[in-house]
């Protein structure tokens, strides 16, 4: 990454806390994520459950932006479009609309690069009803999780654990921190709710496993 980028990077692992998801306002509803549910314990700084896990890595990919995002088994398949930092440094999340998309955040790594690639998307989108990452919280270890890229190349991950986390307690390190192979961060909103607002974050952790042309 470049150095605006992980300046960026930082930032988002700061803010992570104001990550919005899945209501009626883009603007004003904040999701941050709590003790883990039939989960793996909290990884130390710096690591994941992917970066320990025992899935071979595949070869590094270059940079290449992901434009779909496909996971078989919750049947989602999903144009990517770009996130950045809103004003108040808190990442992106995709608009509230009716064509509900996934959002790769622009200052992470592109899928199969070195690092944790991180995409987010809804639960629910307000009046619209259900988002694309509704099922994320029903994903199983080993399951696939397909990123196509700008230049051709097709990124498959397997998945290494789900966590869901209460919004005070988002694992800012797990999610943002280094590792040494090409990871895959999937979020979305879960747990209670209470209006439009949600209580906890849906993560995924995933390992690079297969890349093509």
């Amino acid at each position: 990454m470049t150095l605006l980028s992980r300046r960026a990077f930082a930032t988002a692992a700061a803010a992570s806390l104001l990550l919005s998801c899945g209501g009626h306002r883009t603007g004003d509803d904040r999701e941050t994520t709590a003790h883990p549910e039939s989960t793996p314990p909290p990884p130390t700084a710096g690591t994941s459950p992917s970066s320990r896990s025992s899935a071979n890595s595949a070869r590094t990919l270059g940079r290449s932006v992901p434009v779909r995002l496909q996971v078989p088994a919750i049947g989602v398949d999903t144009p990517v479009m770009r996130l950045g930092l809103a004003a108040d440094g808190s990442v992106q999340v995709p608009p509230i609309t009716a064509h509900d998309r996934a959002g790769w955040y622009q200052h992470s790594p592109t899928p199969g690069q070195t690092g944790p690639s991180v995409i987010l998307g809804h639960v629910t989108v307000g009046a619209y009803g259900d988002g694309v990452f509704r099922h994320l919280a029903r994903l199983g270890r080993g399951e696939r999780i397909v990123a196509r890229l700008e230049n051709g190349t097709t990124a498959t991950f397997a998945v290494d654990a789900v966590r869901t986390v209460a919004k005070d307690d988002f694992p800012a390190d797990a999610v943002y921190g280094d590792v040494d192979r090409p990871e895959l961060r999937l979020i979305t909103c879960g747990g209670p709710r209470t209006g439009e607002d949600y209580r906890d974050n849906v993560i995924v952790f995933a390992t690079l496993n297969s890349a093509s042309p």
